[in-house]
């Protein structure tokens, strides 16, 4: 056996006052998760499909001077396959099993409730209640109808009354809107750009019924095996959730079909390998998009957060009242762009930063922009969420208008 490691979750976590690294499948096949000494680290390095138990032991010891017998590399490696973090055959059967599980299933269970927020209908229509009275109500005008928004994806505790300064304000469009396309955060990673899914978001109050000839149309013009590569990611990831969550609140019985989009990673356009103006999936998929919606009354969500920083985020310094300072100067030019709605300058922005403050609403709010065309966006809401119990890390979030 040739161990190779998978993209895994990997945090650095004390256990027992022992520092190490906390392993865990992204896309939940286990609910178990590895605490693997940080002076093994490197062993995660050393897992990618060349070596067997014995080369593995070698390097380790060479690289690190770490000695393992091999009982306990055995042990290890045991450990990491029952947790489903090994590319392997076991994993390909686990994969399998569990993406028809979601495809079978009667509706995309609502993964967050009871946690993020409320299970219970009623609670939850109170929370969100709530965090709307909580809003400050800003007068700024907008111009033109209210035909997309951008909204935040972090949990409701830290975020509900931002969520709430923009959805707010969105209520009317919502409650006209036929189709709401959501074009979400995929954390969990993998190669697609733009994933789809036939399956319909569930949420406490019910569920919201998939656009399928929409995701039908995308499908024949890209092939099946493009669009639906990571569908799985859809199960467990929370971007569109928190979205669908507010989307819902305001619908209320009304109808509307929902077009559920992950949006991968743009890493490859931030390194230099093309840019998403130019690549042809991208294109290609928003000309379906409008096409297929084109005769429909229809709101955009782009559901993302802005920067990411701190020591929880891997950065080795804590963010103090000037680093918050700065960070909020930093947002408003990025902002900017997005008011502006100019996707190219949007992308340019975090491009020229190398991505370094981690905007992981970057694809989601720059597709949502190409839909839209021509745009222009008002600020509804702005706030740096505390990512650490130091206060030295944040997530910052925004709630901008698109009309």
């Amino acid at each position: 056996m040739r161990p190779k490691l998978r993209e895994v979750e990997a945090h650095l976590v004390q256990q027992a006052g022992q520092q190490g690294i906390l392993l865990r499948d992204p896309l939940r096949l286990s609910g178990q998760a590895i605490f693997l000494p940080l002076s093994l680290a490197t062993l995660l390095e050393l897992c990618d499909g060349t070596r067997d138990e014995a080369g593995l032991r070698a390097a380790l010891a060479v690289r690190t001077g770490v000695q393992l017998g091999p009982a306990t590399m055995e042990r290890i490696l045991a450990q990491l396959d029952e947790a489903f973090l090994l590319d392997n055959e076991r994993f390909a059967e686990a994969y399998a099993t569990a993406l028809h599980n979601y495809r079978t299933a009667t509706l995309r269970s609502p993964i967050l409730a009871g946690e993020s927020y409320p299970a219970d209908p009623q609670a939850l229509e109170q929370a969100l209640s709530t965090y709307a009275d909580e809003a400050q109500q800003q007068e700024h005008a907008v111009e033109g109808e209210i035909r997309g928004l951008v909204s935040p994806h972090i949990d409701f505790g830290r975020g509900g009354v931002v969520y709430a300064q923009v959805w707010q304000k969105a209520a009317q469009a919502v409650n006209e809107a036929e189709t709401a396309i959501v074009f979400g955060t995929d954390h969990i990673g993998g190669e697609a750009k733009l994933t789809f899914t036939h399956q319909r978001y569930g949420t406490p109050w019910g569920v919201l019924p998939t656009a399928n000839a929409v995701v039908d149309a995308v499908a024949r013009e890209l092939g099946p095996e493009n669009v639906f590569r990571d569908e799985l990611h859809h199960r467990g990831e929370h971007s569109i959730e928190l979205a669908v969550i507010w989307l819902h609140y305001l619908l209320g019985d009304k109808q509307c079909e929902l077009v559920p989009v992950l949006c991968g990673s743009f890493e490859r356009f931030i390194q230099g390998e093309g840019m998403p103006g130019e690549d042809a999936e991208i294109s290609a998929t928003l000309d379906v998009l409008k096409e297929a919606t084109a005769s429909r009354e229809t709101i955009v969500i782009a559901a993302g957060d802005l920067a990411h920083i701190g020591p929880a985020f891997g950065d080795p310094y804590g963010i103090d009242i000037v680093g918050r300072a700065r960070l909020k100067v930093a947002d408003e030019e990025l902002m900017a762009t997005v008011c502006a709605g100019d996707e190219e300058a949007f992308f340019q922005h975090v491009k020229s930063e190398r991505d370094r403050r981690r905007i992981c609403g970057l694809p989601p709010i720059y597709m949502a922009l190409r839909f839209l065309e021509e745009t222009e966006g008002v600020v509804r809401g702005y706030a740096q969420c505390p990512a650490d119990r130091q206060g030295m890390s944040f997530v910052s979030i925004c709630g901008i208008l698109l009309s």
